[in-house]
């Protein structure tokens, strides 16, 4: 057994390996505070052939015993992945995956397994950096070491993996990975903060990260294995000068016909002519690198053509966005939707509102909670002309996530706004950053259903072509400059600032400088789409749909949320089957009505302010006649609460019969003149000419008198 420790603000973390899972071809246990990780890496016997990719799956995933809980539901195992699992093991692949050797050729699968969680220490970073050491130690070739560390921005101070509390306290909160070469990949969110507030979490990370991976590099040293050997393939492709001379000005002319389809169409016209001219040299062996030797003379042109001419396949200088159109409320039935199209990709964002009741309640072992809004983004395979298998994937869940961080800090709070809320992003078309054209279309679908946000949001994708010092940032990225760039990074945010943040670097040696003119040409990038949505709408709607149901909420004392709940819910399921309505209490004392019409909403409200309210001497109500009887009328003032309005007290001037001034079910105006030691009301009509008129209290006794029996019985 090996053991190492890191100290980070105070705390040691461990890294141990030895004592579990030693049939793995590497394991690691990574212990900080009272969170703990078991993080395995395995390796299949033997390679495939013909893999042109890396075979490698992470599989992040918690055990509720880990918080000594039971799964809740009817299913008491842990069993498909929840959101939250499924992005960590995005977060662990995507610093990892490009360290791998391609020519390994074996599958290979980390598992990091959280098993203890203390609900102050995040355990994810913990399955990041495990999955790295576990990877190190084995004996599967790779390319470390890579590290990974989470930064927030507390007040005015940037703290290295932050606790749980700590980072709700944050306006900032990212992940940073990296390796020898520099930095590899950020994703986080924040709360509208500046491009130097993010230049300077990255900065912070990065200081840490040199000495970090220097601590994994000994780790490794230490206690890992001798790595495995592989063979690099050695089928040369034949001829390749000739084809290469050939090839290049029919691909430069084909590589710059605009449109993705047409782009596409005359590529190919190209590739099937020079597989029948070259068919001599091409056996199934070497028909993958005749693909790649195509692919690589298609990246070289298209970078050659940005560096040195500053001209993009579709025609585009490096800093112009393509053009954007947006049209809201399409969809007759909807809440809120938008239509959004920048260039080929299009997303048709739909926001719903709903009730308190239709919060997703979270269950996991952060604790059980709940949650307003939720952001889900659909891919279907004919955006992109293709045929599929509707299917919700990682990446859905991956970029839904990126697009839900963007968009929640600008949401009202529940107190304000206790709508729960839903956005639904259809991608329609996509050729380059649909993530981002969900935030532009879920931001104006917002509006459309008059939800009061603090401000619009937009995002844009970014890229980096370099060679050598020579480099160019490209603004609004197609799908052609991501496969070829250096560089994919997405800024969402609002005029005021960043709000989400995703990069991720295929090179060593981007440099601050870099980075900064990236920032702030997505800065500018960023304004101009949003100066485009605001044309269409920029403020929440004022007329809001029928069909959104209205709402009205209030607090009420704690000590009355038993009487309004009732035995087993008696009360509350009779208020809302009575006024059509869902009633919500929460044990703030904040409660929540939510009806079809608002007259029914306000009827229910009513209802519950009465029950909950005491009658005040002193006070006017309007009232409603019950009954009459020979020495007054009763008179409700407030549900289930009626007093008695002598007859002496109904008019200024001697009332004969009590019929001659009121009739049943009269509304009427009193004044509440006391309540007695017994709690009964004693009520007054209130003269409309004169709502001043108090009737003396000597004018007549406020209960009728009692008979002589009760006298007598009273003396007995």
């Amino acid at each position: 057994m090996y053991t190492a420790k890191f100290e980070i603000n105070g705390q040691d973390l461990i890294l141990e390996t030895g004592r579990m899972a030693k049939q793995a071809n590497g394991s690691v246990i990574v212990r900080f505070g009272g969170s703990e990780v078991i993080a395995t890496a395995c390796c299949s016997s033997e390679p495939k052939e013909g893999l042109d990719f890396v075979p490698v799956t992470v599989e992040y995933n918690e055990k509720y015993y880990a918080a000594g809980k039971i799964p809740g539901g009817f299913l008491k195992r842990e069993a498909r992945p929840k959101d939250k699992e499924i992005l960590v093991s995005r977060l662990i692949d995507r610093p990892m995956r490009p360290l791998f050797y391609k020519a390994f050729g074996r599958e290979i699968q980390v598992v990091p397994t959280c098993v203890s969680a203390d609900k102050i220490n995040p355990p994810d970073i913990l399955g990041m950096i495990g999955a790295f050491a576990s990877v190190m130690i084995s004996d599967i070739p790779f390319n470390g070491p890579v590290a990974a560390v989470r930064v927030a921005l507390v007040g005015s101070e940037y703290i290295i993996n932050p606790t749980f509390s700590q980072i709700d306290e944050s306006l900032l909160d990212i992940v940073v990975g990296a390796t020898n070469d520099g930095i590899c990949m950020v994703e986080g969110g924040g709360k509208e903060v500046t491009e130097e507030q993010m230049l300077a979490a990255i900065d912070t990370a990065e200081n840490f990260l040199k000495d970090f991976l220097k601590f994994m590099q000994d780790f490794q040293d230490a206690c890992g294995k001798e790595k495995l050997g592989f063979v690099e393939p050695t089928v040369v492709l034949e001829n390749k000068e000739e084809m290469e001379t050939y090839l290049y000005p029919l691909i430069e002319e084909a590589c710059f016909v605009l449109g993705k389809f047409e782009r596409l169409a005359a590529l190919k016209v190209v590739k099937d002519a020079a597989v029948v001219k070259f068919a001599d040299y091409l056996t199934d062996e070497t028909k993958p690198l005749f693909s790649k030797l195509f692919n690589d003379i298609e990246k070289t042109i298209l970078r050659k053509a940005v560096l040195s001419k500053n001209l993009r396949c579709d025609g585009r200088s490096s800093e112009k966005i393509r053009s954007i159109t947006s049209e809201i409320n399409v969809l007759a039935k909807a809440h809120g939707s938008a239509l959004f199209t920048r260039g080929e990709t299009q997303s048709l964002g739909i926001a719903t509102l709903g009730s308190t009741l239709d919060e997703q309640i979270l269950d996991d072992i952060d604790g059980d909670r709940r949650e307003r809004f939720m952001l889900h983004y659909n891919f279907p395979p004919y955006s992109v002309g293709e045929v599929g298998r509707l299917a919700t994937g990682r990446r859905e869940i991956g970029h839904g996530h990126l697009a839900y961080r963007a968009l929640e800090p600008v949401l009202p709070s529940k107190n304000d706004y206790p709508y729960t809320i839903r956005i639904v992003s259809e991608i329609l078309e996509s050729n380059g950053s649909s993530s981002q054209a969900t935030i532009c279309s879920g931001s104006l679908a917002l509006l459309a259903a008059g939800v009061p946000i603090k401000s619009p949001v937009a995002g844009i994708a970014m890229g980096l072509i370099k060679e050598g010092d020579d480099f160019k940032v490209l603004s609004d990225i197609l799908g052609e400059e991501d496969h070829m760039g250096d560089m994919d990074f997405k800024v969402a945010g609002t005029k005021k600032g960043i709000t989400a943040f995703q990069m991720d670097i295929k090179i060593s040696g981007i440099s601050k400088e870099i980075m900064t003119i990236a920032l702030n040409q997505a800065h500018e990038g960023r304004l101009y789409i949003l100066d485009k949505m605001n044309s269409v709408i920029s403020e929440p709607s004022d007329t809001i749909p029928e069909n959104v149901p209205k709402t009205v909420s209030f607090n009420v004392s704690t000590d009355k949320i038993g009487m309004i709940i009732g035995p087993g819910g008696k009360n509350i399921k009779a208020l809302s089957e009575k006024y059509n309505a869902k009633v919500n209490i929460e044990e703030s004392g904040l409660l929540t009505i939510f009806a079809s019409t608002s007259a029914e909403a306000e009827a229910c409200e009513s209802e519950i302010r009465g029950m909950v309210e005491d009658p005040e001497a002193g006070s006017i109500y309007s009232g409603k006649v019950t009954r009459l009887t020979d020495f007054g009328a009763f008179i409700e003032i407030l549900p289930g609460k009626e007093g008695l309005c002598h007859i002496s007290k109904i008019a200024k001037e001697r009332v004969q019969k009590v019929s001659d001034a009121l009739k049943e079910g009269q509304e009427v105006k009193v004044r509440l003149i006391e309540v007695d030691r017994m709690g009964r009301l004693n009520l007054s009509i209130v003269d409309a000419d004169n709502p001043d008129w108090k009737p003396s209290t000597s004018s007549g006794n406020s209960r009728p008198p009692r008979s002589g029996n009760d006298r007598n019985n009273k003396r007995q």
